[in-house]
């Protein structure tokens, strides 16, 4: 077994530890002025006019529900295959996450599905950008209703009109974890279009004070749901570099596509359509149906390579099977991509080599089996 091929990797440098030492060194490591720097030069990345810098993508999506409106009782329509993080915050915002069906090419929310799914009950439509690919966003507009988009996965993707996600206006989330195209290690970011919107979640993330009142002063319901400026500083450091970091994450799927052509049974992730452009995230492949993924797993693993289901159907798991009834069978396009995918290594700084160790890995298992 050579050497461990990690499922992903961080790109950290001497800029990133310089931002974040001299944070430290200012004694100013929350409420500073990298938070305003940070949430500025994100907004300008992706053509939104403004943003707000929160502690996760999942408390981004909880925030943002609550500012366009979502409250007791409501529906919110989204997809099935997501983390599960774009379930959860209906939930903890008191309303039934409603699910609808995926596309079969792109794994996004399906249009039409959604459309169906939408009732007198239904407040917003929270659809997910899966694995860095964008919803097509213009049917859902037609429907009228408040939208929230889970950009989490998507930073450097780009709409049907070659615009960047998370500039259309509407409340999008995104989140800097550690395996994603730009990192803060914990931490997300909210874009929107409306002030009013903003200045909501910028008191909601701070324990529901507005930015005039004292620090024991609340007028709202809130939350301490701040990104620090240590975090804020490093995000900055990895927007300097997020277009080289972009550029390698494609190289290295070019490889993936390069090296997996011609499996037979084996789907690869949809190539981009027109304008529409993938922010590349991770890469994710369908095994033949007739594959055991665990085997496959287990058997990357053994030759040192990590890999991973990604990502299971949530209305199976069993908290929606037992609170709203889920069962199989449901959504059969999303059930079909859970049971078969698999996440492979990807990361920036991997090599042709790593990437020709990891397809020759797979061809092999899938060709015993």
């Amino acid at each position: 077994m050579g050497e461990l091929i990690p499922l992903a990797k961080p790109v950290i440098g001497d800029a990133e530890e310089q931002a974040v030492l001299g944070v430290l060194r200012s004694g100013q490591l929350s409420l500073g002025p990298q938070v305003v720097r940070f949430e500025e030069a994100f907004a300008e990345r992706v053509g939104a006019p403004h943003a707000s810098a929160v502690s996760s993508g999942t408390a981004g999506l909880q925030l943002a529900l609550r500012a366009v409106g979502v409250s007791d009782g409501d529906e919110v329509v989204t997809s099935p295959l997501s983390f599960v993080a774009s379930a959860n915050v209906c939930v903890m915002e008191r309303a039934r996450p409603v699910f609808a069906d995926i596309d079969a090419t792109t794994l996004t929310l399906d249009p039409a599905a959604a459309t169906a799914a939408v009732t007198e009950r239904t407040a917003a439509i929270l659809p997910v950008h899966i694995f860095g690919y964008p919803t097509e966003m213009e049917p859902l507009e037609a429907l009228g209703l408040p939208i929230v988009e889970d950009a989490c996965e998507a930073l450097g993707g780009r709409y049907a009109d070659g615009s960047p996600v998370g500039g259309r206006g509407h409340a999008a989330v995104f989140g800097f974890y550690a395996n994603k195209q730009m990192t803060t290690g914990e931490g997300g970011m909210v874009t929107v279009g409306d002030p009013a919107i903003k200045q909501r979640i910028d008191s909601e993330r701070n324990q529901g004070r507005a930015p005039d009142m004292d620090w024991l002063d609340h007028d709202r319901l809130g939350f301490n749901y701040r990104l620090s400026d240590i975090a804020c500083a490093l995000g900055l450091a990895q927007l300097d570099r997020l277009d080289s970091m972009l550029a390698e994450r494609q190289r290295v799927a070019s490889l993936y596509y390069e090296g997996l052509a011609g499996i037979e049974g084996l789907a690869l992730p949809c190539a981009d359509r027109g304008e529409e452009q993938r922010g590349w995230f991770v890469f994710v492949v369908q095994l033949p149906p007739s594959v055991d993924r665990d085997e496959t797993i287990r058997a990357l693993r053994e030759q040192g390579i990590q890999s991973k289901p990604y990502l299971p159907a949530i209305h199976l798991m069993a908290y929606y099977r037992e609170r709203f009834g889920h069962r199989e069978g449901e959504f059969p396009v999303c059930e079909a991509v859970a049971a078969q995918s698999i996440a492979l290594p990807f990361f920036p700084e991997m090599t042709s080599g790593q990437v020709e160790r990891v397809c020759a890995a797979l061809r092999e298992t899938l060709e015993q089996t």
